[in-house]
C-alpha cells in the first residue's frame, strides 16, 4: 500500500520544543511582572499617603524600589556624611507586609492560572516552572537593588551643628541603598515560600501523582489558616476606615493600611494567642506604632519591653478583646478545615493537622513581623537636632514601614521588635489542637457539598 506523503514543513518553521520553552519563560515573566506590579501599586499609594512624593531631587522612584526590596525580606542601609567630620550609621530591616501580601496574592493567582484545567502535573514540569520563575525573579530583584539607591544633600539643622558646619564648610550627604546580598537571598526565599504556600493551600494547584494522596492532609488546614490571616487583615481595614472617619487624618491612616496593616493585625493575632514580642523604641521615629504598643516598647534605660496581652492591657483595657477574637477565629478555622476534609477523617487527625498548620503560620508571622531600624548622624560626636536631616530621614526611612509625621525628627532613633518564637509556635500548636478537635465535632453536623440532609 502506498504511503501518503507527509506535508512538508514550511521554511522557517520550528519544532514544538522551542515554542514550548519560550512559552515557559514568558509564563515566568508574567508571574514576576504581576507580583511586582501589585506590590508597586500598593507601595506607591502608601508612600504617597506617607508624604514621600515630596522628596527632593525626584527621589520617589528610588524610595519605591527600596520599599519593594524590603517587602520581600531585603534590608536598606543608610550611609553618607561629610568626610572625617560627619558620619551616618543607619539601617532598616522590616517587611511592609501590605505590599508583600499584595505581591504574594498576585504571584499565586497568575502562577495557578497558567496551570488551570489540570488536576495532575508532572514533578519535572512544576520544578521547571518554579526554576524559571526564580531566575526571572532574581533578575528583577537585581534591577530593584540598582534602582533602590539615592543620595541627598541636606542641611545640618539648627544650633551647634549648623555653626560647626558653617565654620568647617561641611555639606553632609545622606543616601540609602538596598543591600544586594540580603535582598537577593531572602527575596528568593520569599518567592519559594509563596509558591510552596500556593500549592499547600489551593485546590486548583495540580500536584504530581506521588503527592496527590497527601493533599487532603495539608490543604484544608492550610487554607483555613490563610482565611484567618486574611480575616485579620479585613478586620484591620474596617478598623482603619473607622479610625479615619472618627479621628480624621485619613491620609496617615491610609499610609498605615497600605504599607503595614498586616504587621499590626498579625502581631495582634499572635498576642491574642498568648505570644510575646520583645523590643524597644527610642526617639521620635514616626513609625505607625499604636499608642499602647509604643508605650510598652518605650521602656527607657536601654531595656527591652515585653509586648504581650497583659502589658498591652495595662495601657489600654480594650486589648483584652484580642483573646476572644483569636479564639473565635481559630475555632472558625477548625470548622472550616474539617468541613473541607473528607468524611472519614477522625477528630484527632483534624486536631493534629490544624495544630501543624497553626504552628507553621505563626512561625512565618513571627519572622515577618520582626523590625530592626536604627539611624542617626553626628558631627564631631554631636548629634543633630530637629529639622534638616531629621525631616529628610523621616521621609526616606519612615515610609518604608509607615508614615512619618512632620514633626518626627530622626536625628537618632531605634525600633526593634523580635518575636519569642519558642513561646509563640507551641502556643499556636496548642490552639490548633483544641480548635481542630472542636471544629471537627461542629463540622460533623454541617451538610457537605453534594449531600442532602
Amino acid at each position: 500500500m502506498q504511503q501518503q506523503a507527509r506535508p512538508s514543513r514550511p521554511a522557517g518553521s520550528t519544532t514544538a520544543g522551542p515554542p514550548g520553552a519560550l512559552r515557559g519563560w514568558l509564563d515566568a515573566v508574567a508571574v514576576v511582572l504581576a507580583g511586582l506590579a501589585a506590590m508597586a501599586a500598593v507601595a506607591a499609594l502608601g508612600l504617597w499617603a506617607a508624604g514621600a512624593d515630596n522628596l527632593p531631587g525626584g527621589g520617589f522612584p528610588s524610595v519605591l524600589a527600596a520599599t519593594l526590596a524590603l517587602a520581600v525580606g531585603g534590608s536598606v542601609d543608610l550611609d553618607g556624611g561629610a568626610g572625617f567630620f560627619a558620619s551616618v550609621d543607619a539601617g532598616i530591616t522590616a517587611m511592609p507586609l501590605s505590599v508583600g501580601l499584595a505581591g504574594a496574592l498576585a504571584v499565586a493567582e497568575v502562577f495557578l492560572r497558567q496551570l488551570r484545567h489540570r488536576a495532575v502535573a508532572g514533578g519535572r514540569e512544576l520544578l521547571g516552572r518554579a526554576a524559571r520563575t526564580a531566575v526571572v525573579w532574581l533578575a528583577a530583584l537585581a534591577l530593584l537593588c540598582a534602582a533602590a539607591r539615592r543620595t541627598f544633600t541636606v542641611p545640618l539643622g539648627d544650633g551647634l551643628a549648623e555653626q560647626l558646619g558653617g565654620a568647617l564648610g561641611l555639606t553632609p550627604e545622606v543616601g540609602f541603598h538596598a543591600e544586594p546580598a540580603t535582598t537577593l537571598g531572602l527575596g528568593l526565599l520569599w518567592l519559594l515560600v509563596v509558591l510552596a504556600a500556593t500549592f499547600a493551600v489551593s485546590r486548583r494547584a495540580p500536584l504530581p501523582r506521588s503527592l496527590v494522596p497527601f493533599q487532603q492532609a495539608v490543604r484544608p488546614a492550610a487554607f483555613a489558616m490563610l482565611v484567618v490571616l486574611l480575616g485579620y487583615v479585613l478586620l484591620g481595614v474596617v478598623a482603619a476606615i473607622g479610625t479615619a472617619l472618627v479621628h480624621g487624618q485619613a491620609r496617615q491612616v491610609a499610609a498605615v493600611a497600605l504599607l503595614a496593616l498586616p504587621n499590626l493585625v498579625w502581631l495582634a493575632f499572635g498576642v491574642g494567642l498568648g505570644g510575646e514580642w520583645h523590643g524597644h523604641l527610642v526617639g521620635a521615629i514616626g513609625l505607625p506604632v499604636p499608642k499602647p504598643l509604643a508605650a510598652v516598647l518605650r521602656t527607657g534605660e536601654g531595656q527591652d519591653g515585653t509586648v504581650s496581652l497583659g502589658t498591652l492591657a495595662e495601657q489600654d483595657a480594650r486589648a483584652w478583646w484580642l483573646l476572644p477574637l483569636a479564639a473565635v477565629l481559630m475555632l472558625a478555622a477548625g470548622v472550616l478545615a474539617a468541613h473541607r476534609s473528607p468524611r472519614g477523617v477522625r477528630p484527632w487527625q483534624h486536631a493534629v493537622r490544624l495544630a501543624a498548620a497553626a504552628a507553621v503560620t505563626m512561625l512565618l508571622v513571627g519572622v515577618w513581623t520582626r523590625v530592626s531600624a536604627d539611624y542617626g548622624l553626628s558631627v564631631l560626636g554631636v548629634g543633630l537636632g530637629e529639622g534638616g536631616l531629621g525631616d529628610l530621614l523621616s521621609s526616606v526611612l519612615g515610609p518604608a514601614v509607615g508614615p512619618a509625621g512632620p514633626a518626627a525628627a530622626l536625628a537618632g532613633g531605634t525600633l526593634t521588635l523580635d518575636p519569642r518564637l519558642w513561646i509563640l509556635v507551641p502556643l499556636a500548636a496548642g490552639w490548633g489542637l483544641l480548635a481542630g478537635a472542636l471544629g471537627a465535632l461542629a463540622a460533623a453536623r454541617l451538610p457537605r457539598r453534594g449531600e442532602t440532609g
